[in-house]
């Protein structure tokens, strides 16, 4: 069964996510690192998504507050357009705003700190943004 995964791009790494066969419960997938360029990390993330079925790629879109793009989220974009190349699927664009805030308190409130976390933080902000995309599909 082909299934949905979500992307959080970052400057320095890339968390991925990916929903059960219903699509309807997102897990923490991986963190890859973003650097090399677009095509070296799309290569990454097809790697680490190697034995999967993918049908849909939601990537996490860093709006501002406003709700206006910046630079972040025209880089979001353009990394979202390779990656949708390298993975041979459709790319959404999903509001990615406080994704990371919100995954660093819920592991801050786990006791989970520090720069061992800032892997597992990328993977949640990437769970959080994609189960958001399942809820409101």
């Amino acid at each position: 069964m082909r299934r949905i995964v979500g992307i959080d791009p970052g400057a320095a790494r890339i968390g991925i996510a990916i929903a059960d066969e219903e699509g309807s419960i997102a897990f923490p997938r991986e963190t890859v690192q973003a650097r090399g360029g677009y095509r070296e990390a799309a290569r990454r993330v097809r790697e680490a998504l190697s034995g999967d079925d993918v049908s849909l790629a939601v990537v996490g879109l860093p709006l501002r507050l406003d709700g206006s793009e910046g630079e972040a989220a025209r880089r979001a974009r353009a990394f979202g357009e390779v990656l949708g190349a390298a993975l041979g699927v459709e790319v959404v664009f999903w509001d990615e705003r406080l994704t990371t805030v919100a995954a660093e308190r819920s592991l801050r409130d786990m006791g989970r700190r520090g720069a061992k976390s800032r892997d597992v933080v990328d993977q949640s902000a990437a769970t959080i943004l994609l189960q958001g995309y399942l809820d409101a599909n």
